[in-house]
């Protein structure tokens, strides 16, 4: 997940244990997870409603296709127009 390989996480949880002692080790892990839960909780939520909105979106423009979006549309042709020289105008 975070690229952290066994060692070093053996080496994390080593380092905490030593630091915060075996009595805090357990509490802070069970904060982290509770964190963890609602961190994941909220973002799944903001996922959602993202998801509600596009939907919402694609249902109120029916027949609507990338070709009739204004965002996506094609530069025009340059048109060819006669240009007048300098032997034209006299």
């Amino acid at each position: 997940m975070f690229g952290i390989g066994m060692p070093e996480l053996l080496l994390i949880l080593g380092l905490a244990l030593i630091v915060l002692g075996p009595k805090k080790l357990p509490e802070l892990a069970k904060a982290l997870g509770k964190g963890l839960a609602e961190f994941r909780r909220a973002t799944d939520d903001l996922k959602n409603e993202f998801r509600q909105m596009e939907r919402e979106v694609e249902d109120s423009t029916p027949g609507a296709t990338l070709k009739d979006d204004p965002l996506t549309e094609t530069p025009a042709q340059p048109t060819t127009a006669t240009s007048t020289s300098d032997t034209d105008k006299k």
